[in-house]
């Protein structure tokens, strides 16, 4: 994540996240559960980044990347647990499908309401990979972070002088609600998912 304000904005999420926050060269600072890495926030204004896993790195749109090294976070890591990443999603008005599936080798699957689900079978039998939903809101990737709690959560980010842009509510993934930190970072928080996309990893 790049935010004007970066130890500010990690220690935010830290207090909602639970995250371990260790300081880095440069003034960047990462955030950690247990032996994992949950994020990286740096000096910036671009909000989350989103790495896929693939064979070659490579820059994509909408503020992603491909990285070539492990897979920390996905459907064939470890189930995510409270304070990692579990889930993203592809927020857009303008779709553009193909390019995710000729770019990393995902299919894709429409569902209800201008959704797609993004699969890929990459290490085996297809697994759901990624979201993607048409809408007039932000544009980007959406990072989504497991909770045990989500209203819980609610409270904290309140407490933190966050915002929460989304009170929780059920949707195909899971009970969710959207957060903002005081200097930005939205994101979505999924309570106890049971894999890799919540209700999508069944």
């Amino acid at each position: 994540m790049s935010v004007a304000e970066p130890e500010l904005s990690v220690d935010f999420f830290a207090g909602v996240l639970g995250w371990t926050v260790i300081a880095e060269p440069g003034g960047s600072f990462s955030g950690w559960v247990g032996d994992r890495l949950a994020a990286q926030v740096v000096a910036g204004d671009r909000g989350w980044r989103v790495f896929f896993g693939g064979d070659e790195p490579r820059e994509l749109v909408g503020n992603s990347s491909v990285d070539s090294g492990r897979v920390l976070h996905g459907p064939w890591a470890p189930p995510p647990r409270a304070g990692e990443p579990c889930w993203a999603e592809l927020m857009t008005s303008a779709p553009r499908d193909e390019y995710w599936v000729s770019e990393l080798g995902w299919e894709s699957r429409s569902g209800a309401e201008d959704f797609v689900l993004f699969t890929s079978a990459r290490h085996g039998d297809p697994r759901a990979v990624a979201g993607r939903l048409v809408t007039s809101r932000a544009e980007g990737w959406q990072v989504y972070f497991a909770v045990e709690d989500v209203a819980a959560v609610c409270a904290r980010v309140s407490e933190l002088d966050g915002r929460v842009l989304l009170e929780p509510t059920t949707v195909p993934t899971g009970r969710i609600a959207s957060i903002e930190g005081p200097r930005g970072g939205a994101c979505v928080v999924l309570e106890k998912p049971a894999g890799w996309g919540g209700a999508w990893a069944s």
